[in-house]
C-alpha cells in the first residue's frame, strides 16, 4: 500500500497506514520524477510516498 501526499497531509496518510495495515509506515521524499503526482486528497504536488 502506497500512499502519496502533499505536507499538509502526511499526518492523514501515516496514520491511515498505521490503521490499515498494523505497522509502522515508511515515509519517503518523492525525488524528481518525469511527471508530477498528486497528492491522493487535494490534488497538490504530492512530495511524500507513505508506505509499509
Amino acid at each position: 500500500m502506497k500512499i502519496f501526499c502533499c505536507k499538509e497531509h502526511v499526518e492523514l496518510a501515516l496514520d491511515i497506514i498505521v490503521d490499515e495495515t498494523e505497522m509502522v509506515p515508511l515515509l519517503n521524499e518523492i525525488t524528481e520524477t518525469e511527471e508530477s503526482i498528486n497528492c491522493g486528497y487535494c490534488q497538490k504536488e504530492a512530495i511524500y510516498v507513505v508506505g509499509n
